[in-house]
């Protein structure tokens, strides 16, 4: 299998110079590649696969469950990581996760630990993913916490999944109906103008407001378009100034229904990755900074940075949590419980499972109520227009009659 990076230059048959990179697992073997390729080699220069090209490579999370399930089977059989990494890199079919797989084995081999080298690539393997990975290398159970470490991914991917699927089709009826009501006014409202105009006839208001509408789109619609775009981009530059994404998180935790699913989301995340680093023997505060890092909202975000003050103060946890007024009653009252019976990291994962539930729930009576609300709106909308014009016609043919 191949394990390192080699640059070449090397002359063919014909004598023409030839550059280029090649995987093998010394520069012996990437001569013999070479030879074999009829070619002759002048210079083999071993190098990295530069981060920049790793970066622009995509790993999905679909890509990192598979390489994590992947070495979890292998450790758990007792292969040796550096011949576990070796054998992923024969089996990964994504290109990116194959080079990032080559990568891991280059550092292993040069005698860093999994967790160092997996510290080199912040964009894939987060803290919590590395802290894990170090904590079973330090403590020689690497083959205990991989398990749980694969079924907190695709945990967490499952719910991500079950969100994106749920609002997939009000999304899609949305899209549909606006772009329906945009044709209607850009292309089908006009036809009538013409024909009122012809029949010298006043035009009732209604009419006369979708055809001024109609004219507008058709002289400024691309300002519609323009005026979505700087929003959303003005939107997600909020997150780059601290006390804009402040301002911007606790209003998002203040809608009625979103800010309770971001709530209950933020606290599954939370208490999953807590429950997962305490479980590995990681001690609370470092655990705490850890989990801080993987909660998206600055508002809870802030809160838990006080959680962390408190515990490193002598406070409990659950105490520290109730203290802060952002998180549910349920679970600092499960923390304080578990604190008490010496099964917070138990009973952090069983809470993070109560709050992905309530998580799909929500989703699903919003989805339920959605759905039908969208088709009312827009059947109202489309009907309203096709009334609207079809009724100013009938009366101007009354008029004439």
């Amino acid at each position: 299998m191949s394990a390192l990076y080699f640059k070449y230059q090397a002359f063919d048959k014909a004598g023409k110079v030839e550059n280029g990179q090649l995987n093998a697992e010394s520069e012996r073997e990437a001569v013999r590649i070479l030879q074999g390729r009829h070619l002759t080699p002048v210079k083999i220069q071993q190098t990295r696969p530069g981060a920049e090209r790793l970066r622009r490579k995509k790993i999905s999370n679909t890509d990192l469950l598979d390489f994590t399930s992947g070495l979890c089977t292998l450790v758990e059989a007792r292969v040796p990581i550096d011949k576990a990494l070796r054998l992923l890199d024969g089996i990964t079919e994504s290109a990116a996760m194959r080079e990032l797989v080559l990568q891991l084995l280059r550092d292993v081999k040069e005698g860093r630990s999994l967790a160092e080298a997996m510290e080199s690539h912040p964009q894939v393997f987060n803290k919590m993913y590395v802290n894990i990975v170090r904590a079973g290398e330090e403590g020689g159970i690497l083959h205990e916490l991989l398990p749980d470490l694969a079924e907190f991914l695709e945990t967490s991917a499952q719910t991500r999944q079950a969100v994106i699927s749920a609002m997939i089709y009000p999304t899609v009826l949305l899209i549909t109906g606006v772009i329906s009501v945009f044709l209607l006014l850009v292309f089908v409202v006009p036809q009538f103008a013409t024909m009122f105009e012809d029949a010298g006839t006043d035009i009732p208001p209604s009419a006369a407001f979708l055809l001024a509408l109609s004219a507008f789109l058709q002289s400024y619609g691309y300002l519609f378009i323009v005026a979505v775009v700087v929003a959303v981009v003005a939107w997600r530059r909020l997150d780059y100034d601290p006390v804009n994404k402040l301002r911007k998180d606790r209003f998002l935790l203040s809608l009625p229904i979103l800010g309770s699913l971001i709530l209950y989301r933020e606290c599954a995340v939370f208490s999953r990755t807590l429950g997962a680093l305490l479980g590995a023997g990681i001690p609370l505060i470092r655990a705490l900074r850890v989990a801080r890092e993987v909660v998206a909202n600055a508002v809870l975000g802030t809160s838990l940075d006080q959680v962390e003050e408190d515990v490193r103060g002598g406070a409990g946890l659950g105490l520290s949590l109730e203290k802060t007024g952002q998180f549910p009653t349920l679970l600092h009252q499960l923390v304080a419980v578990g604190e008490e019976s010496g099964r917070t990291a138990d009973i952090l994962l069983k809470s993070a499972v109560t709050f992905d539930n309530q998580v799909r729930n929500q989703m699903s009576s919003l989805v339920a109520a959605l759905q039908p609300a969208l088709i009312i709106f827009l059947a109202i909308a489309v009907g309203g227009i096709t009334i609207t014009m079809l009724s100013a016609v009938f009366s101007m043919n009354a008029v004439e009659f």
